[in-house]
């Protein structure tokens, strides 16, 4: 039973975010997005939508308040599946290595067309799209063919084996730091990959991996290849933190299985972890977002105002887009900060940037939703190209395993199956969400009444997250 005081404070927090449902459900129909189109005729409407998630994301709130009352996701329990052969892990970095130089070699000395070269593809699709994807589904797969992590495993296997005193000890990874590298990395990319205007020039894209490889190679040198490998590779740290929503783990070659959602309650609390989320979560969001009516009609008048700074017309569309992205990464932030802050009004003390790094793991399953909504089309359709990539990797007209004629297949899902799968996602992300929301809280308020009592805050921000996520799926809705 919640208190009368709690009952008009659960009433304000559900009206906020049911206003956020109407508003999603208001807003006019955007411009296309990854060129999938024929949305708008689906057999249910929109705004049905909107209210129904909204509706699961509330009855999945009562639900876990009644059945819900113990924390059950806060030890991780694994079981047992098999232990991989040792040779397993070589062989896996070797096929990274083989597989990152034979995609560098093909952006600088093929077509540099984005098109006919495999570089493009295999970053934007397979290697940000497809990683992530399986992340979520089989845990860090990234961890074991990551190139640049084989490559200093290997110098220092030999290393040690070709000097009597073995390797100079690691420095001491900075607690300060944090994953703050590996969130400044994360906005980079995403920078790169929505904002820079020859994004997909092969030959750039090479020679911007070569450099990400040599600061991690000295980043690994200085602090220790597992250390820097946690905590600041921004690839390995963005993979794996998605891993941890799989039903699938490997430790010490052991493979385990595990409860799905489990792994998230173990993410290190450290500094710069919220702010990598914040950035998992923006960077998807302006993705979707600069697709959409509000920020074309928006862009221009950015562009005239550092055009009238003196930049080229293409800097200052650059510069408007950069603006764009911050700031939506900054009201991503904002958002899960103002749930925070009100779930210091509950009681016990707890202060905001202390709730703010225990509850961040609530932001993994979001996270890994927009992704799948906002991808799924990508690696769904263009993902196939890398079929006949793979048998033309330089774009010269080879045809190396007979796949060159292949052709992307647009009838592989219907545009109402590509919605569906992405109005899923998003529903379940946010309800894992509340889950961990939910458990978390149990273990850390004294009584169920105030743990259930902290998360009308955070049904409102997940609510809120659900309608943003919908609001920018119907960008591509024509």
């Amino acid at each position: 039973m919640t208190s009368p005081r709690s009952g008009r404070v659960l009433s304000r927090v559900l009206l906020s975010a049911l206003l956020a449902v109407v508003a999603f459900a208001l807003v006019p129909d955007a411009a296309s997005a990854h060129g999938i189109s024929g949305k708008t005729d689906l057999p249910i409407p929109r705004w049905l939508f909107a209210w129904a998630a909204a509706a699961v994301l509330i009855v999945s709130f009562v639900a876990l308040a009644i059945l819900w009352p113990k924390p059950r996701l806060q030890e991780e329990r694994l079981r047992r599946l098999l232990r991989f052969p040792a040779f397993l892990e070589p062989l896996a970095g070797l096929f990274g290595i083989a597989v990152f130089v034979g995609v560098i070699y093909a952006g600088i000395a093929g077509e540099q067309n984005a098109f006919a070269n495999i570089l493009p593809t295999f970053v934007y699709v397979v290697l940000w799209v497809g990683v992530a994807f399986a992340s979520v589904l089989f845990g860090d797969v990234f961890r074991a063919f990551n190139p640049w992590r084989a490559f200093a495993r290997g110098v220092a296997w030999i290393s040690t084996r070709a000097t009597s005193g073995g390797l100079p000890a690691p420095l001491a990874y900075p607690e300060r730091l944090g994953r703050w590298p590996a969130a400044a990395g994360i906005l980079a990319f995403g920078w790169i990959e929505l904002v820079l205007s020859d994004r997909d020039d092969p030959q750039l894209l090479a020679v911007l991996a070569l450099v990400y490889v040599a600061v991690q190679l000295v980043g690994m040198s200085l602090y220790g290849i597992e250390a820097w490998t946690r905590n600041a590779d921004p690839f390995a740290v963005y993979f794996a933190t998605l891993a941890r929503l799989a039903p699938l783990v490997t430790r010490e070659r052991v493979l385990y299985g595990r409860a799905p959602l489990s792994g998230a309650p173990g993410l290190d609390q450290g500094a710069g972890t919220v702010a990598l989320l914040a950035v998992m979560i923006g960077t998807t969001t302006f993705d979707g977002f600069s697709q959409g009516s509000v920020w074309t009609s928006l862009a221009p008048h950015l562009q005239d105002v550092f055009s009238g700074l003196g930049f080229s017309s293409e800097v200052a569309l650059e510069a408007g887009f950069t603006v764009g992205l911050l700031a939506v990464v900054l009201i991503v932030a904002g958002l899960y900060r103002l749930g925070i802050e009100g779930m210091t009004t509950v009681g016990e003390h707890h202060r905001a940037r202390e709730l703010a790094q225990t509850f961040a793991h609530t932001l993994i399953p979001i996270a890994a939703a927009y992704v799948v909504a906002h991808y799924a089309s990508l690696l769904i359709f263009q993902g196939q190209s890398m079929l006949f990539l793979v048998s033309d990797p330089l774009g010269t007209g080879a045809d190396l395993f007979g796949t060159a004629d292949n052709a992307v297949d647009y009838n592989a899902i219907s545009p109402d199956g590509i919605w569906y799968i992405q109005v899923a996602a998003l529903v379940i992300g946010h309800v894992g969400g509340l889950v961990l929301a939910h458990d978390r809280a149990l273990s850390l308020y004294r009584s169920s009444r105030r743990a259930t009592r902290s998360q009308y805050w955070m049904l409102a921000v997940m609510v809120g997250f659900t309608s943003l996520g919908l609001w920018l799926l119907s960008a591509a809705s024509q």
